[in-house]
């Protein structure tokens, strides 16, 4: 019987490396804009270039960075991405401009593009396949935590230590996390053998088509990315308004808008919990749910904002609570079925076309929300956006039976190589 992900201890390590890294990728946030914004009072457009110079990256360099990953031992990259990142952070204390802090990102940025697919290869390379969907919740819990407890925790720190001694711990958050990451076994030679067969003559450039071509032949796997590019792109969208939504509102409490995004990021991270203790569920339909719950979730807050209900206070964070809850549904599900579906050998390409797409939906929802919102006005974008997910949800209902039925060979992972990492020490 396969062992609980608890007792595996390679894992355990591992996450707790994602944990320390994820945390540090956040740390630094407030920070920096304290520095740029308060120090340098930097323009609104120079602060919209400060979270661009990080996204950037993963969404330009997101497949290169996958094909890298799969070419080379993903736990030297792994540990190469967070001394380089903690070096990088370490210049942020001698940044003199705000080109230098867009350069620093930048460089900061690349490396995380390298970190996010060498980790989920190494998770594929420690974890067997019946314990995939538990692990991929629990790292898509550490994901969603940290993105909520790393700003808070960046802004007490800042209070009390000051910005750039927070640079100095978030050096130290990377560091750690190589010195964990330096405790994991290398990739086994079996597994090593199987990712170099047959592609010594191979080009980078093929091995990006190869990362595409796997995707496009899968219609579950290209279908779930659609849903999933759709749902991040309009959560980003409405997330990037929210602010101007709630404005409609009387009598609002200016601590609204931080409730709610408290209790997004707290709805993700119940869906964790709830997906780690089931190891068999229909991906499929749980995405097709979680995107009927996001666009129920915006659509029943623009309604009830035209209509200026009072006690905003209790039913703002409610509805954020279940957009975070169907966010969830839908992110956790596809990464584990990804995880499940794709050759330990071709992980690093394939979450490398995925984590460009989400990056790319990052970068396009807020600027088309903005957009958006000023062409039709505030609550009419967000009852459009609901509306589109939810008959989005429908036709993916009545596209379920096709969807689903895809041949074997595409996804079937390739014997021999889930756990062989583990297998090297056992």
């Amino acid at each position: 019987m396969e062992r609980k992900l608890s007792q595996n201890k390679n894992f355990v390590t591992l996450i707790t490396a994602q944990a320390i890294s994820s945390l540090g990728d956040w740390l630094s946030i407030v920070a920096i804009i304290t520095l740029v914004g308060l120090k340098w009072e930097a323009t609104p457009m120079q602060m919209s270039l400060i979270i661009l110079s990080l996204a950037m990256p993963m969404a330009l360099l997101g497949p290169l960075s996958g094909a890298i990953a799969d070419r080379m031992e993903r736990k030297t990259l792994m540990i190469v991405s967070d001394v380089a990142r903690g070096i990088l952070i370490l210049l942020l204390t001698l940044a003199s401009s705000v080109w230098m802090v867009y350069i620093i990102l930048f460089a900061t940025g690349i490396f995380s593009s390298v970190f996010v697919p060498a980790k989920n290869g190494k998770l594929k390379e420690l974890v067997k396949d019946e314990n995939i969907k538990g692990a991929m919740s629990l790292t898509s819990m550490i994901d969603s935590s940290t993105k909520v407890m790393g700003p808070l925790i960046s802004g007490i720190l800042v209070s009390s230590f000051g910005m750039y001694n927070v640079f100095y711990i978030d050096s130290a958050t990377f560091f750690l996390s190589a010195i964990l990451i330096l405790l994991l076994p290398a990739t086994a030679k079996e597994s090593s053998n199987n990712r170099q067969e047959g592609k010594q003559d191979s080009s980078l450039k093929t091995d990006l088509q190869e990362g595409i071509t796997f995707i496009r032949q899968s219609s579950y796997l290209l279908y779930g990315l659609f849903l999933l590019g759709i749902s991040l792109l309009i959560l980003q969208l409405s997330d990037s308004q929210i602010i101007i939504l709630l404005r409609e509102l009387t009598n609002v409490s200016p601590d609204l808008f931080g409730y709610a995004v408290t209790s997004s990021g707290s709805g993700m991270l119940i869906t964790g919990v709830f997906l780690s203790r089931k190891t068999e569920y229909n991906a499929y339909m749980y995405m097709c749910f979680g995107v009927l719950g996001i666009g129920t979730g915006f659509g029943v807050m623009a309604v009830l904002t035209y209509f200026n209900l009072s006690l905003s206070i209790i039913w703002v964070p409610f509805l954020a609570l279940i957009v975070g809850i169907s966010a969830g549904l839908v992110f956790i599900p596809f990464q584990a079925a990804v995880q499940e579906k794709t050759p330990v050998h071709m992980t690093g390409r394939v979450f490398g076309v995925i984590n460009s797409t989400t990056t790319t939906a990052t970068i396009i929802g807020p600027l088309a929300g903005g957009a958006l919102a000023t062409v039709i006005g505030i609550i009419p974008s967000f009852v459009v956006t609901s509306s589109l997910l939810i008959f989005l949800f429908f036709i993916s209902v009545l596209f379920r039976n096709k969807v689903e039925q895809e041949d074997e060979h595409v996804t079937e992972s390739q014997p021999g190589t889930q756990g062989a990492a583990s297998r090297q020490i056992n």
